[in-house]
């Protein structure tokens, strides 16, 4: 597992609040109708998404265990039904409100790290514009931090072992992982990939791209 310099932990924090202010620079521009559309995460709407990446600048251990608790202990319940909980009980204009107050915060819950909180916003954020048909760029350094996290974090997206027997590289960065067959893919594709987000076959390549798609 990486550990991070406090000039690296820095620049993540800069980057998530870029990400975060872009993000609801976004939001703006949107119709009413388009915060329920379905986002890439199954069963949450857009502003379920945008919900949850509000209340996790509110890590506070009480808040999750209460959480966890109604939820029966069931990490996965807890998450997705804090978010819609909060959704419901917010209007667009609030939620909207409560992601640009949280521009700059600096909270991490136990347990998670700076570069979590950025990957978090990062991924969260190609959740809600690609069901809308909107390109959202990822810049590259923080895409960087962004896939070194997920790579190394396990639980819960497991990459390592979801792309054991393959080597990740990227095209526009020095960036590499794993060994294997390769597949090749810009930061961005690559870090859909490691988060089970839907990759298109024309943006991955290598000798493994093949045997990757034909496993869907």
């Amino acid at each position: 597992m990486t550990t991070e310099t406090p000039r690296e932990i820095e620049h993540i924090w800069r980057a998530v609040a870029v990400e975060r202010a872009s993000l609801a620079d976004l939001l703006e521009t949107l119709p009413e109708s388009a915060w329920d559309h379905e986002s890439w995460c199954e069963g949450w709407r857009i502003r379920d998404v945008v919900a949850h990446l509000n209340l996790s600048v509110d890590p506070s251990v009480a808040t999750i265990l209460l959480a966890l608790l109604r939820a029966r202990g069931n990490l996965h319940r807890m998450i997705r039904d804090t978010a819609i909980r909060h959704a419901r009980a917010c209007t667009t204009g609030d939620l909207l409100t409560e992601l640009r107050d949280s521009v700059d915060a600096r909270a991490t819950a136990f347990g998670t790290t700076p570069a979590d909180r950025l990957m978090d916003v990062m991924v969260h954020g190609q959740d809600i514009a690609a069901p809308l048909g909107i390109t959202r760029e990822m810049p590259p350094a923080a895409a960087r931090s962004a896939l070194d996290r997920v790579w190394n974090m396990g639980a819960p997206f497991h990459a390592r072992k979801k792309l054991r027997g393959y080597r990740l590289v990227a095209t526009d960065d020095t960036w590499v992982a794993g060994d294997g067959t390769v597949l090749e893919g810009s930061l961005t594709t690559l870090l859909l990939l490691v988060t089970g987000r839907p990759v298109g076959s024309s943006d991955l390549g290598g000798d493994g791209a093949t045997r990757w798609f034909s496993r869907q």
